[in-house]
């Protein structure tokens, strides 16, 4: 059966006729599948049943559903979603006193290995289709409002995968969320991660794109980032820092560099030095974020003392710098921890 989320509103209308079915039906259809988050074409109970029937002979849906949760003692809360071919992947809901923030994974698996990430150890099994992306989207909004008594304020592709090696599927994604015929959402409310693709990043240029841009950093030296980040071999810091000119040249976004801080490995004020040089070259952020622990990986958080001083150093540079402390470290949901295990 053909996947109907795959159809745009033109198909779908195309697609109806064949069936003997008024375009209009069309329009219906579509907004129970996109705005309504219809999980079986038996909910859409403004179709006569007949219709129904014959939309299930010919279509899926494929919804990714939440098979299990996770608790942790932080409020944060981790999601297992299920999706129709099997694979499973994690998404993270996490509260904090201005935001409640979704984290959303583009694959099951990644195809890098990233030494400090639990995902870097899984093989890639499958690039997330769009509505597979949206749905985890679409459904953590609504744990918001039931488990917090607040709206979803933001989402972060940070979960499992390397967002740009699947550029289409996100895509997608985004304009879906933001389309009025989704759940019409700002794009500065969307922020992209990546470990730094840099011909991709020249397309997010070329794409015009409207959402908020992050780049995993963590060293702004090669001979550091490549021991941590094989990407780096082949997108060195000077191919990188060429990608972003372009892309702020394009679409005046500034960059949010993602600096997760290890012990005795990028922590050094020699670091934040070379840190501070890396930043200068467009308007940026920098996010220090504590380390997480992941089994096996040989890294671990540094000191609160050497981590204020590396901020420290930052500031008086002038380096706009947040702190990302770490949230739902307990249950393996926070930065770098997401690797389907703990799960009942």
């Amino acid at each position: 059966m053909k996947p109907i989320r795959t159809l745009s509103p033109e198909e779908l209308q195309s697609e109806l006729e064949a069936l003997g079915e008024p375009r209009f039906r069309a329009r219906q259809i579509y907004e129970w599948l996109w705005k309504k988050g219809a999980a079986s074409f038996d909910d859409m109970t403004n179709l006569a049943k007949p219709l129904r029937e014959r939309l299930k002979e010919h279509f899926s849906i494929n919804k990714a559903v939440i098979e299990a949760e996770q608790r942790s003692s932080d409020g944060t809360l981790k999601y297992a979603f299920r999706l129709s071919g099997g694979q499973q992947v994690e998404g993270v809901l996490i509260p904090t006193p201005k935001r409640v923030t979704a984290c959303v994974s583009s694959q099951a698996g990644c195809s890098l290995d990233c030494r400090f990430c639990a995902t870097g150890f899984l093989d890639l099994k499958h690039n997330l289709l769009a509505y597979e992306i949206y749905d985890q989207i679409f459904e953590m909004s609504r744990r918001a409002e039931q488990e917090y008594d607040r709206a979803l304020t933001n989402v972060v592709y940070m979960g499992m995968g390397e967002p740009l090696l699947n550029y289409r599927n996100v895509m997608e994604s985004i304009r879906m969320v933001t389309s009025t015929d989704g759940m019409g959402w700002s794009p500065q409310r969307i922020t992209v991660s990546t470990a730094g693709i840099a011909k991709m990043i020249r397309k997010l240029g070329d794409d015009d794109v409207k959402f908020e841009f992050a780049l995993s950093l963590h060293a702004a030296n090669d001979e550091k980032r490549s021991k941590m980040m094989s990407i780096n071999e082949s997108n060195s810091l000077d191919a990188l820092k060429e990608a972003l000119i372009y892309f702020y040249e394009k679409t005046r976004t500034r960059v949010t560099y993602e600096y997760c801080i290890f012990k005795d490995v990028n922590d050094s004020l020699e670091d934040a030095r070379e840190l501070a040089a890396f930043t200068r070259i467009i308007p940026s952020k920098v996010n220090v974020i504590e380390y997480n622990s992941v089994k096996d990986s040989g890294f671990e958080n540094t000191s609160r003392t050497r981590m204020d001083a590396f901020i420290r150093y930052l500031e008086d540079q002038g380096v706009i710098v947040n702190v990302r402390r770490s949230r739902g470290k307990d249950v393996d949901g926070a930065c770098g921890q997401l690797a389907l295990k703990n799960w009942a």
